[in-house]
């Protein structure tokens, strides 16, 4: 996007909001980082102001950073029409703080933060039904989060005996194995099966 152009919205942005830290430009992407607390209000401004007009809703997404106190970044992408522009606003918080919810700005946000409840385990105050939306009823755990087993807890199948889906602990009947990924055609030492038997000249 052009440079002079992200830099005349963050001035806006600055302009609109006072007490907040000013965006930053960089890779043609305009980021602001906001106060869970303020986030409302911040969503309320950059979509009510006519100098910004942010007031087509993205996305929201979570990422997890387990090493971090606040191990959570909730991030938010806003799309201004009039202005042909995107803005990203970011807000960091831990697992149990919660997130005020932005459905009272942006009633399109319902979705995306219960997936990010769901899959990651960030919560929403204010949210209108804040529940899990992709995974089972009894889920245990968040599957987006980095210290997620990749196996998971348990394992579904259909019991043909009790004819229903029956939930079980995971057993894997193989421990994970070391696979050579190299392409046999490129590495010069790789025997394939079979060329032993070849005669060289």
């Amino acid at each position: 996007m052009n440079e002079a152009l992200l830099n005349e919205i963050a001035a806006a942005v600055t302009a609109a909001l006072p007490g907040e830290a000013p965006p930053t430009v960089a890779h043609g992407e305009l980021t602001l980082e906001v106060d869970a607390a303020r986030i409302v209000d911040v969503a309320k401004v950059l979509r009510d102001d006519p100098a910004l007009a942010f007031v087509s809703f993205i996305d929201v997404c979570a990422v997890d950073y387990p090493e971090r106190a606040e191990r959570f970044d909730v991030v938010y992408h806003l799309l201004s029409p009039t202005r042909n522009a995107r803005i990203r606003l970011r807000v960091t918080t831990a697992e149990a703080s919660p997130v005020p919810s932005v459905t009272s700005v942006y009633p399109g946000a319902d979705w995306f933060e219960r997936e990010a409840y769901d899959l990651v385990g960030v919560l929403f105050t204010d949210h209108p039904e804040l529940r899990r939306i992709l995974t089972d009823y009894g889920f245990d755990g968040h599957p987006l989060r980095k210290d997620f087993p990749m196996t998971g807890y348990v394992e579904v199948r259909y019991d043909d005996a009790e004819k229903r889906v029956v939930y079980e602990p995971v057993t894997l009947n193989q421990e994970f194995r070391s696979f050579d990924f190299l392409s046999p055609w490129e590495g010069p030492d790789y025997v394939l099966p079979g060329d032993e038997k070849a005669k060289t000249n």
